[in-house]
């Protein structure tokens, strides 16, 4: 709602406006603006409430009535503000703007799990409020909002899926957490995929030390048993043990070793000066329009660098039968698999998050930084993938029995 300029000038011309501290400050015009219109609104709460306005008639001798004011302090994104708060006498009223025993504005809530999203400390939470508004906040509050958090990460992570994602991708990140009084590395793995509608979506976190074939079976179980039931095909590092697990779960998906993280294992093995060149070369392969030509591309790859490089050669050979699944797709598929927006702007966002705090104290304090993040980064996420029609288009000749309901219709 705009705000209309005559009201914007009375409020500046009654009082003298000059620096952004008479705006922003601790007694400027803003935390005065707040102040009011908390009073007006807890006001037209009580009236509400009583079913009649301040000394209006209908209110004598009607049971009810109001029973003065009480003070009371409270935290808001502009500092601290000590309103007045009506009450009646029969001790009924329940404000709503600023409940009983409400020590803070709710608004207040999402700021401070904004900035604990971003991997911020709860002390760092602490100085920063108090340096931006004046405000102390406590530890102790800072604690109990973020700690609320993990009702909504348990009720996030056993929600109901839908029952197909034609793509789904797995990738993992380190993050550290003290464990038995020791900080340990865990390994953090994300599952997300793409819905028929080509949105993203995250489908999971989960941790573990060591991965394995039993450990993959649990995680695709879970997925399994919240309602996902078709997968096309699952795109994932070498991870020991998954491409095991996929068939016994899925045994009908197409299974892809992730061509970004294919490439990037082989250029650490490459000096910078070559780094170009091997990489160019690399692209070749995973480039053709055939996997013919893509053997053929492979076969010129060893000619030039088997001398120098050998362990590349010997990674793309021995995974040949997991890296050229998505040769047998379109172009418009292709794309879609390896991507990198796809698995790395949100891998980036969620590594930061981790980085900035170090290492957390517990699991689950790692686990709700990553569910704000995600929370945050999802809200971009809005629109299909790239070429999603086109690649559902193929996606309903080659699956067709996962789209006869949408052709009946």
């Amino acid at each position: 709602m705009a705000i209309r300029d005559e009201i914007i000038d009375e409020l500046l011309g009654s009082k003298e406006i000059k620096t952004q501290d008479d705006l922003f400050g601790q007694e400027g015009l803003l935390k005065q603006l707040s102040k009011q219109l908390m009073e007006r609104l807890l006001e037209a709460e009580m009236t509400n409430h009583l079913g009649y306005y301040k000394h209006a008639l209908e209110g004598r001798n009607g049971g009810n009535s109001r029973n003065g004011k009480t003070t009371k302090t409270v935290k808001t994104g502009n500092g601290t503000v000590a309103i007045a708060v009506p009450r009646d006498r029969e001790s009924k009223f329940e404000p709503v703007l600023v409940e009983k025993r409400q020590s803070h504005l709710k608004g207040l809530d999402s700021q401070i799990l904004a900035l604990y999203a971003k991997g911020m400390t709860v002390r760092d939470i602490q100085d920063y409020l108090t340096e931006l508004y004046g405000t102390e906040i406590s530890r102790d509050l800072i604690s109990t909002i973020t700690d609320a958090v993990m009702e909504d990460v348990l009720e996030w992570r056993n929600r109901p899926l839908d029952n197909t994602y034609p793509i789904v991708f797995i990738d993992g990140f380190i993050g550290k957490c003290r464990v038995d009084k020791v900080v340990n590395n865990r390994t953090v793995y994300v599952v997300y995929g793409i819905n028929m509608e080509g949105q993203k979506d995250v489908l999971g976190l989960y941790f573990n030390e060591t991965e394995g074939a039993k450990f993959w079976l649990q995680v695709l179980t879970e997925i399994r048993n919240r309602g996902l039931e078709n997968i096309f095909i699952l795109c994932a590092d070498g991870l020991k043990g998954l491409q095991e697990s996929v068939e016994a779960a899925f045994p009908k998906a197409i299974f892809q070793t992730c061509i970004v993280h294919q490439v990037r294992n082989s250029l650490n093995y490459v000096p910078y000066n070559e780094k170009k060149a091997v990489a160019e070369d690399l692209k070749k392969i995973y480039g053709s329009s055939t996997i013919e030509l893509a053997e053929q591309a492979l076969d010129d790859f060893e000619l030039t660098w088997n001398d120098k490089y050998p362990v590349i050669v010997k990674s793309w050979r021995n995974n040949w039968d997991k890296i050229t699944p998505f040769l047998q797709f379109p172009p418009e598929i292709r794309r879609v698999i390896y991507t990198t927006n796809i698995v790395e702007s949100l891998n980036n966002t969620l590594r930061k998050a981790v980085r900035n705090r170090g290492h957390f104290p517990t699991e689950d304090a790692l686990l709700k930084v990553l569910y704000l993040a995600i929370k945050g980064v999802s809200k971009k996420w809005t629109m299909p993938i790239r070429d999603w029609k086109l690649a559902l288009n193929r996606f309903a000749i080659m699956f067709p029995e996962h789209f006869a309901d949408k052709a009946a219709t």
